[in-house]
């Protein structure tokens, strides 16, 4: 089997420009409709709009390597870092925190040098334990070990992948951030593509190397798009197509320089997260239409908690017991509250004794 960088000539990557010009223009238009229906809407629709897509990136982004995140946790740690008001906060973790402080850096500040100590900045609030689960590992310095990528069937290991020596790592780094970091006539939606499948190729840390070139992919769409606002998720859409995924780049990185297949693979896969961009934008937009609908009813600062918690798509049923415990007032306050909110056609009331809970009116 002949790695990806023991071809001569690496990492002067090839490709058939013929075979990927219609992707491009087929995602340089819909990122120049997205962001021409958003300017459509003021800061806030827009800022609430890029807190659900930096939310499902990162929680997507992180469930990819099989690790679940508590999303409100995520939703609270974005709000605070992008300076977003939230009805109902939630404390995260030191974890989450660092995870979310990499990928705002990497998207507001999309237009400055990703530098080695930048990046190890990143891979240090990835591990601030130091520790990988229950191992040890270098943080915040590249890899000094080989390192094989493999999957277990039964009692069988398979190898997917084995990333260049440890000692070619600091030589390849370099090059890679030189040329990420030039000025140059290069498609920014190309370089995207190809710094995600060089960073893959690389590997340059102990583990976090997926997270990480899904930070540095963001930055570069981003980057892309000369805005440092998000309304479509990449990571979402490869969780979704994980098998083709971990399938292409396997392929690639054990063929030739020829990487076409993976550019097709990765622009195709940007379409269909850019449209399934609709999604997390409905929400936002109709949470909107309803304040606009309804800005002439007289309600209190609690009330519009209320109804934020609904319009942000609350898990469960909301009961007058919830509220109570969220807003910190009593039952028989949260009950008037709600009744009120009934009397004005804003809610809906559905069941009955203890499975009493409310609902947003239909067409309200």
């Amino acid at each position: 089997m002949t790695y990806i960088y023991e071809n001569p000539g690496y990492p002067r990557f090839t490709w058939n420009k013929d075979e990927i010009v219609n992707h491009l223009t087929q995602v340089s238009v819909l990122q120049g409709k997205i962001l021409g229906k958003m300017q459509q809407f003021g800061f806030g629709i827009q800022h609430e709009a890029m807190l659900n897509a930096l939310t499902e990136e990162i929680t997507k982004s992180n469930e990819i390597e099989g690790e679940i995140l508590n999303s409100e946790q995520v939703r609270s740690s974005l709000a605070k870092w992008l300076n977003i008001h939230l009805e109902n906060e939630t404390h995260p973790s030191h974890y989450i925190e660092g995870i979310v402080e990499a990928m705002v850096d990497a998207v507001q500040n999309y237009n400055i040098p990703l530098t080695e100590n930048r990046l190890f900045s990143w891979h240090h609030v990835l591990f601030p334990s130091g520790r990988s689960g229950l191992h040890k590992i270098r943080v915040a310095q590249y890899r000094d070990s080989n390192m094989q990528v493999v999957s277990h069937k039964g009692y069988r290991e398979v190898v997917h992948y084995e990333a260049p020596d440890a000692q070619k790592v600091q030589e390849q780094m370099s090059d890679f951030l030189h040329w990420l970091n030039a000025e140059d006539n290069e498609n920014p939606l190309l370089k995207a593509a190809i710094a995600h499948l060089w960073f893959v190729i690389i590997h340059p840390f102990d583990d976090g190397n997926g997270r990480l070139t899904r930070v540095i992919t963001e930055m570069l769409l981003t980057r892309s798009e000369n805005t440092h606002l998000r309304f479509y998720s990449m990571s979402s859409q490869i969780q979704k197509d994980k098998k083709a995924y971990y399938q292409i780049l396997e392929s690639t990185t054990t063929g030739s320089l020829d990487i076409t297949r993976w550019l097709v693979w990765f622009l195709e896969c940007l379409v269909r997260a850019i449209q399934a961009s609709d999604t997390l934008l409905d929400g936002v937009l109709q949470k909107a239409a309803f304040w606009q609908k309804n800005s002439m009813v007289s309600i209190n600062e609690q009330q519009q908690q209320i109804l934020n918690l609904l319009l942000n798509g609350f898990a469960g049923n909301l009961t007058s017991g919830k509220v109570a415990q969220m807003l910190k007032v009593s039952q028989d306050t949260a009950i008037r509250l709600l009744n009120d909110l009934v009397r004005k056609q804003l809610l809906e009331v559905q069941g009955a004794g203890r499975g009493t809970h409310y609902l947003i009116t239909p067409n309200k």
